[in-house]
């Protein structure tokens, strides 16, 4: 359903939504016991939780298709992601709070450990934040401007962080420096957009200076570019859907995304339990939250099993506190799926659970893959997520005479 018809039947009303991501909770059978991590994982509140909703699997872009985290969220905040295509540099720059205006366009990076010019770690082994703000203050220092183009650096998270370009006839249509896989060398940057050559020739010297600045790094000796774009108008949440939202995500591209579609950003801390504490504290200020949880992904990639396990469990500790809110519709998903035994993102569908007291519940057993699959919502395209809270909440009027 497109935007516009949704916002011609959108109506502001009182009621709450929640909206609980578990980054890549989805997941496949381990090859020790067959049981995906969410069966494994001991969580008697989200399938207490299963048992008085009805359940369904979400395809984030279509099926057989792998999404990026970025459109995979597009789609359960309500925009078409094949519609709406956001480089994951514009998400990662909006989240820590950077403005973007025509003159810039930025790119997610990766610091990276390369020998003899193969790439060895794509996360120079997720070395920690107090080390990425030392070494992009080494590049902040090193690196200014190229070709009359200035360069900033922002620090992220882990081995994350942002290059902005700034300069005029800066134009989008690149190609990543990420090849995907270790053991192999990093792609040039190149136009796609025959009117980007400007920006893919200044961001290929940028990367002769970056990898001379980090030579003597340990680890991070290198980077990769991802998601090289200019940041693009979308309509606003508030707009389309007539809500008031509010994010509560610790990781800047979640931020980023939930910037650009117009909810506000909540200060939270670092944990999952200050993640739920910030959404009691501002319960009464909004009506739809965003709250992501961002670790099922991590260690999902890492290909830790165990781990991604037990922050399923962690999050289970806290459905209570959600549960206690009042709100109207609850939905507990991921945004994509992340199979340990894969250490990727993958194309498999989403576990999904709806909550309202206007349903008939499926009373299924638990809340994982299997029981999702045998759900009353069926399989269904991540984007109907949104119209489906609308409803269940009383946000949307009826539709013809």
């Amino acid at each position: 359903m497109n935007l516009e018809t949704i916002k011609t039947l959108s109506v502001k009303t009182n009621s709450k939504i929640m909206l609980l991501v578990m980054d890549g909770c989805g997941g496949l059978g381990s090859p020790s016991t067959g049981k995906t991590e969410l069966e494994t994982a001991q969580k008697p509140n989200l399938d207490k939780l299963a048992k008085s909703g009805v359940l369904g699997l979400s395809h984030p872009i279509g099926r057989g298709i792998t999404p990026g985290s970025g459109p995979a969220h597009l789609g359960l905040f309500g925009y078409d992601p094949l519609q709406y295509l956001i480089g994951r540099g514009v998400l990662e720059a909006l989240g820590i709070g950077f403005h973007m205006t025509p003159k810039h366009i930025s790119a997610r990076a990766n610091f990276a450990t390369m020998k003899d010019g193969v790439i060895l770690d794509r996360r120079a082994g997720r070395i920690p934040t107090e080390k990425n703000i030392e070494i992009v203050g080494k590049l902040t220092n090193a690196i200014k401007e190229i070709d009359g183009v200035n360069v900033i650096f922002k620090n992220g998270k882990e081995h994350r962080f942002v290059v902005i370009l700034e300069g005029e006839g800066l134009e989008d249509g690149l190609s990543e420096t990420d090849p995907q896989k270790e053991g192999l060398k990093p792609h040039l940057v190149s136009a796609i957009n025959p009117k980007a050559q400007k920006a893919a020739d200044v961001l290929n010297k940028l990367m002769v200076k970056i990898n001379e600045t980090l030579k003597d790094e340990p680890k991070a000796n290198t980077c990769l570019l991802r998601g090289i774009a200019k940041c693009p108008h979308i309509p606003s949440m508030s707009e389309v859907f007539k809500i008031k939202p509010a994010c509560i995500a610790n990781y800047p591209m979640y931020k980023g995304l939930a910037t650009l579609v117009g909810m506000d950003l909540l200060q939270t801390g670092d944990t999952i339990e200050s993640e739920f504490d910030t959404l009691e504290a501002n319960y009464d200020k909004y009506d739809f939250f965003y709250l992501h949880i961002k670790k099922t992904d991590s260690y999902g990639e890492d290909g830790n099993f165990a781990n991604k396990v037990k922050i399923i469990e962690e999050v289970d500790k806290q459905i209570p506190r959600l549960e206690k809110l009042g709100f109207d519709v609850i939905v507990v998903t991921g945004d994509h799926s992340t199979p340990a035994v894969l250490k990727g993102h993958s194309w498999h569908p989403n576990p999904f659970v709806l909550v309202s007291k206007y349903l008939i519940p499926d009373e299924a057993a638990a809340f994982n893959e299997r029981e999702c699959k045998k759900g009353g919502l069926g399989q269904f395209l991540a984007v109907e997520a949104m119209p489906l809270m609308l409803g269940h909440a009383g946000k949307l009027e009826k539709y013809g005479a």
